[in-house]
């Protein structure tokens, strides 16, 4: 069947380009979305790095800060003599 002057086999060309120009678009539109989100991915990755090292600084800041405060407190604490063993007494 002809249509205005453009055969079937020409229609069907036509069609199937359309097709495959469709599905590069959709897949041009899949790869941007997926870089936009491994792009999004990899900088929320970086700000937990970053927040986590922040947290760990702070953390290790105050045990230090404790671990002196206890090691001044213990040496300003006086020295208990050892206590005497007592004697075992032999059995009669």
């Amino acid at each position: 069947m002809i249509l205005l002057g453009v055969s079937e086999e020409e229609m069907t060309l036509a069609s199937d380009s359309e097709e495959v120009l469709k599905k590069r678009a959709d897949a041009s539109v899949r790869k941007e979305e997926r870089v936009k989100d491994g792009k999004k991915g990899a900088a929320d990755y970086e700000a937990a790095s970053r927040a986590v090292a922040v947290n760990t600084a702070r953390l290790r800041a105050l045990r230090l800060a404790k671990e002196a405060a206890d090691k001044v407190e213990e040496a300003a604490k006086p020295v208990k003599p050892a206590r005497e063993k007592r004697a075992i007494r032999p059995l009669p």
